[in-house]
């Protein structure tokens, strides 16, 4: 069994020992990954769809890991027991996320660490984290291919509010000392750079908006270069 980049990054903030929850399963190879390295105590696996979830259970069989498994269907959390310490959200997108932890509230409670891997908006998600008094302690990256993986490990509690531009970089992700963030850094000032020539003809909030987030951006790549040194 091979997981992907993105994948073990999510495995590498799990602590030895922890019972995990992986919410949208899919295969369920995080989860048995997991337990075949000892990492994991416990794992509870769910998915949206039962296809998945019947495929997770028949891998759980093969690798051996069953009786270290339990199955849920679920949208989220919502059907899950609270007997876990960790929650992964792996695969999708900052819209699906938020949905996740809105609709379970109790997901924020100080005895919860979340592991997300976020597949798109990921602006939005860091910025919905901080309002709601969750705080980013440490986020890296995993490339697959050509694309880049942002992974955060989220505390619920609260922290200093993110600014525009961190909500596209976010501190935490500047001091991690990835050798994939000067890279990741160039794609995400390019996508800004686009938007604002974008939006230069008409001007306006939006085009002052995202204006400051790039120059807040742009500052960021001294700390980058810094870093590397």
């Amino acid at each position: 069994m091979k997981l992907s980049e993105r994948l073990l990054t999510c495995c590498d903030y799990v602590n030895y020992g922890d019972r995990v929850a992986d919410v949208g399963t899919d295969h369920g190879y995080l989860g048995i990954h997991l337990l075949l390295t000892g990492k994991a105590e416990f794992v509870i696996a769910s998915d949206i769809h039962r296809e998945p979830l019947l495929s997770a259970v028949r891998n759980a069989e093969k690798f051996g890991v069953r009786e270290k498994m339990a199955f849920y269907l679920s949208d989220g959390a919502r059907n899950l027991p609270r007997s876990f310490d960790t929650l992964v959200c792996a695969g999708m997108g900052a819209d699906t996320i938020i949905h996740i932890l809105t609709a379970s509230p109790w997901l924020l409670e100080p005895k919860y660490r979340l592991i997300l891997q976020c597949q798109s908006r990921r602006p939005e998600l860091r910025r919905w984290l901080s309002r709601n008094g969750c705080t980013i302690r440490r986020e890296t990256l995993a490339k697959d291919g050509k694309f880049y993986y942002p992974v955060m490990e989220v505390l619920p509690l609260p922290g200093p509010a993110l600014t525009p531009g961190q909500c596209y970089l976010s501190p935490a992700l500047l001091e991690s000392g990835s050798p994939l963030l000067p890279g990741f850094y160039r794609r995400v000032r390019e996508g800004l750079e686009t938007t604002v020539a974008g939006l230069a003809r008409s001007g306006g909030e939006k085009y002052e908006e995202f204006r400051s987030v790039l120059d807040e951006v742009i500052s960021m790549e001294a700390k980058i270069d810094a870093n590397r040194r």
